[in-house]
């Protein structure tokens, strides 16, 4: 008898996620505002590291995997949603709970947890890196003699404490629309921006430290000859040492998936077809904007490009207006983006740590603060950006993207109506399988990247 009532429990259980997730939402979000939210979701701090990918990949090297993950991304999310609408389901650890139990929900948790640590700390870095040449810009301080205001250090700190603490001790997330529309027009702003400085710059261009007793000097730098430096000659294909970093980059640039379901869900007259379309045109988006600022970023400074674009901006003239405006943007974006990516954080690890527990105020102000406080360490004590990108890339981006959709849709889709032999779980475990093969390939490359110490990850700037 308690083992009927125990078969009860856990059907009904399964059962009320897809009732309560009928039940309560009829969408509201139109299709065109549904694009707009999850492009935001796609586009994150990963676009500033592109340049960087493709000045170690190569033009048609880096096309050719940026159209790869692209693709398999969209397939991807296919999976997804052919498992939540089997089940009903529309949220990613739920979906992992369903296919393995409790193991499952924690993995899913735990990877869009890592994830978006990641995501924040990347946020953090652009705070520690650009805000100290945006004050000293504004302040016209032209060598800085380690006054306290100009320490990244200090100012991400500063930065934590007076605005996204605040922001992330909200109970909802109310302002979320307003910085979703700020964040993806401050991209575009720089998008545009450097499409524009690849025609300003000459090249080989010159530091600005080494003649900044005149500014006109360097601005006639090609041979008088007309040769062609060969510096200034793009390269097709490269591979060394940091390409290593050029998938996971890309992966991390498009990762999207704990987000796809709660778009579904307020998708109105959603049906995965429409879904589907949504994902496809946000992906397809998002993909020439990326190209288009790693190719512009690229023919701007070709092998000098750093990990992180805005930065080496600075190399040239630290007082360009077009360029402050843009470091101003993307630091207003990126601040405000933190205490949105905090909230399903703080959510999985109330999911994975008190699941059966109501709100409770205490808990979610210490959950903020130690995630913060977390983070905080985290950005001021590893030494680059491109660190984070590489390991977050190559750990919880395959499994998000790749390795769980495909797992749980073989998992959540009935036997009668695939059997393991048909063709759609051939391929989703062939998806899984490429998954692994990414991580350990990556992963394996960065290990030996930073165990042979030519790695710019490990070596600061």
């Amino acid at each position: 008898f308690t083992v009927v009532l125990q078969v009860l429990e856990v059907n009904t259980r399964l059962l009320w996620p897809s009732v309560s997730c009928r039940l309560q939402f009829e969408g509201k979000t139109s299709f065109g505002m549904s694009v707009f939210n999850l492009g935001n979701a796609i586009m994150g701090s990963g676009i500033l590291g592109l340049a960087y990918a493709m000045a170690n990949a190569g033009v048609v090297l880096f096309l050719l995997l940026l159209t790869v993950v692209a693709v398999l991304s969209s397939y991807s999310i296919h999976l997804l949603l052919k498992s939540s609408g089997i089940v009903g389901i529309r949220a990613y650890e739920q979906l992992g709970y369903r296919a393995f139990g409790t193991p499952g929900k924690m993995a899913a948790g735990i990877a869009i947890t890592l994830q978006n640590i990641g995501a924040m700390s990347s946020y953090l870095y652009i705070v520690k890196y650009e805000m100290p040449l945006v004050i000293q810009a504004f302040l016209k301080v032209d060598k800085p003699a380690g006054e306290w205001y100009l320490n990244g250090n200090y100012l991400v700190i500063i930065v934590s404490i007076a605005i996204i603490l605040p922001l992330a001790l909200m109970k909802q997330l109310g302002y979320l629309g307003y910085t979703s529309g700020f964040s993806l027009s401050c991209m575009v702003f720089f998008l545009i921006a450097v499409i524009y400085k690849k025609f300003n710059v000459p090249c080989p261009f010159t530091d600005f430290s080494f003649n900044a007793t005149s500014t006109a000097s360097w601005m006639n730098v090609t041979d008088p000859g007309g040769e062609e430096d060969p510096a200034c000659i793009p390269k097709m294909a490269n591979l060394n040492s940091q390409t290593a970093y050029t998938i996971p980059i890309l992966a991390f640039a498009f990762v999207c998936h704990p987000e796809v379901l709660p778009i579904y869900t307020e998708l109105r007259n959603a049906t995965k077809k429409k879904m589907q379309h949504v994902a496809n045109i946000s992906i397809a988006i998002m993909y020439i904007m990326y190209f288009l600022a790693a190719l512009f970023g690229y023919l701007t400074f070709y092998g000098e490009v750093e990990a992180e674009l805005l930065h080496t901006y600075s190399r040239i003239d630290p007082y360009d207006t077009l360029i402050l405006c843009v470091r101003v943007a993307v630091l207003t974006a990126v601040t405000l983006t933190v205490p949105i990516v905090l909230f399903p954080v703080r959510r999985a690890i109330q999911q994975m740590a008190f699941p059966n527990k109501t709100f409770y105020w205490p808990r979610h102000i210490a959950i903020a603060f130690i995630l913060l406080l977390f983070i905080n360490l985290l950005v001021i004590f590893a030494p680059n950006i491109l660190g984070i990108f590489g390991i977050i890339g190559a750990t919880s981006a395959p499994c998000l993207i790749f390795i769980f959709p495909a797992v749980f849709y073989i998992r959540i889709v009935p036997k009668e109506e695939e059997p393991l032999r048909s063709f759609p779980k051939i391929l989703a475990a062939c998806f899984a399988g490429i998954g692994f093969l990414f991580m350990t390939m990556s992963l394996s490359f960065i290990i030996i990247d930073w165990t042979t110490g030519t790695s710019k990850a490990s070596s600061g700037h």
